[in-house]
């Protein structure tokens, strides 16, 4: 999902700039939500550990590239549902801030494009988690077909965003719109997959009892709202 060099250049980059400085300041808000209502240390500990998954997904998980950029399984829904939406909000501009300081320092003119591409799509499953999950209904009892609507909102939303972003830098040519239809359409793979893991890691979670109420995962994981 990364916007590479080139795509968007000139003066069309501060568009990139605005939209993720609006994200970032949306992140910060709600982490400090999360700080209010939990406390700091569980803010930082899940913010650390989203931001761990997230690193883990960028640089250590094959990211194939196909079409106008890559292709990630950055496990947005996972993070959200274990941490809550600021931690996650906050892992995943972290764990994207990293790679680029450290591993491609190449991507860091793009981080306010990726970044817009990141925390808008969480935004979303969040308003969407909010709608179709009862409030009496933990984290650990989602179905496959609830946990299937918010990954597809999230990986929908990147594919939405790196189109966007793609047709903005080098317009409606025929080749451009060709790598595009490849991006999205190897994003269905995603999409097969990564609610499956949403599952699985929410079944070790109802397993492991321990971290009922720790500050390792967001209390609404166990419990309703």
């Amino acid at each position: 999902m990364h916007i590479e060099p080139g795509v968007v250049q000139g003066a069309k980059v501060y568009l990139g700039y605005a939209t993720g400085a609006v994200g970032l300041s949306l992140a910060v808000r709600a982490a400090v939500q999360h700080g209010r209502t939990q406390g700091v240390v569980p803010l930082a500990l899940r913010s650390f550990l989203a931001a761990l998954v997230v690193f883990v997904c960028f640089e250590v998980l094959p990211h194939p590239p196909v079409g106008v950029s890559e292709v990630h399984l950055i496990l947005g829904t996972t993070i959200y549902l274990l941490f809550g939406l600021g931690p996650a909000a906050v892992g995943l501009a972290m764990g994207l801030l990293v790679q680029g300081l450290f591993f491609a320092p190449t991507d860091l003119p793009q981080y306010g494009m990726n970044v817009t591409t990141l925390l808008f799509p969480l935004f979303a499953v969040h308003l969407v988690a909010r709608r179709i999950v009862a409030p009496g209904t933990p984290y650990v009892e989602l179905r496959y077909g609830q946990v299937l609507r918010l990954s597809a909102t999230y990986q929908g939303g990147i594919v939405a965003w790196v189109a966007f972003w793609a047709l903005y830098g080098h317009g409606l040519t025929s080749e451009n719109l060709a790598q595009v239809a490849s991006f999205g359409a190897a994003y269905l793979l995603v999409l097969l997959v990564e609610p499956l893991v949403d599952l699985a890691v929410l079944a070790a979670a109802k397993a492991l009892h321990g971290l009922r109420g720790s500050s390792w995962v967001q209390p609404r994981l166990y419990e309703a709202a």
